[in-house]
């Protein structure tokens, strides 16, 4: 078993044991839900970097839903990955949901009848949000194993949605975060800059450079056809075929 996924064994039985995880259980391949999410998700609305948003980006995952019904309550833009990323990216603007709606549309379902599809290319992401499996008083992340949240980053790169000194910040409960150097950290995996908890704010001061776009090499036909998005990308990429 790699260091990696000790790691998030460690994490998804901790939580368990603590009796702090939260639906959907078990916690087990998944970005783990936590007692205390909506705790952290008003940790970061008291961030300055948050208050300055416009638009946010977050993933899909349950521990984030605060987060996203949060942004849609402070008449901010959401713009949300949908899961594995197979059918892209939505964009939920302030005005687009009923008061009585905000928070289905912070659910994946909801967020399917309210948002709608958005290409990385016609949005400009001022802060994004990531959902974590554990974290690093250093930046270091880990996630459930799958890439999707480096990917989603590297094609907002890939895009210019979004640069280097958009501010990256997760939320998760004080028993994912471990102490600096913890974490194995790749030229492909992308650090955050700021961690929320429900008792606190850790700026990272991270010294893990962050990807510069999609590194096309490791880029599957297997992953082009899971992802049209990523297909469509690589096409507009290369130009227009004669």
């Amino acid at each position: 078993m790699s260091v990696k996924e000790e790691l998030r064994r460690k994490i998804w039985e901790g939580l368990m044991r603590a009796g702090v995880a939260r639906f959907p259980l078990p916690t087990y391949g998944r970005i783990p839900n936590f007692e205390g999410a909506g705790e952290a998700a008003l940790r970061l609305r008291g961030l300055r970097e948050y208050r300055r948003a416009e638009v946010v980006f977050c993933n899909p995952d349950s521990p984030q839903r605060p987060v996203r019904e949060m942004v849609l309550r402070d008449g901010k833009t959401l713009v949300m990955a949908t899961p594995r990323l197979r059918k892209g990216l939505l964009i939920l603007r302030p005005g687009d949901v009923p008061r009585r709606g905000l928070r289905e549309a912070s659910t994946i379902r909801g967020a399917f009848r309210f948002g709608r599809p958005v290409r990385p290319w016609e949005v400009e992401v001022d802060l994004k949000v990531v959902g974590s499996v554990a974290v690093s008083e250093d930046g270091g992340r880990l996630g459930k194993g799958h890439g999707y949240s480096d990917l989603e980053y590297a094609i907002l790169v890939e895009c210019g949605a979004l640069g280097p000194e958009t501010p990256i910040i997760t939320t998760v409960h004080e028993l994912q975060v471990l102490p600096a150097g913890s974490i194995p950290m790749t030229e492909h995996d992308v650090p955050v800059d700021i961690i929320a908890t429900p008792e606190r704010v850790i700026r990272t001061d991270t010294p893990y450079a962050r990807p510069r776009g999609i590194n096309w090499s490791l880029v599957t036909e297997d992953m082009l056809r899971e992802m049209p998005l990523l297909a469509e990308l690589r096409q507009k990429k290369r130009g227009p075929t004669r």
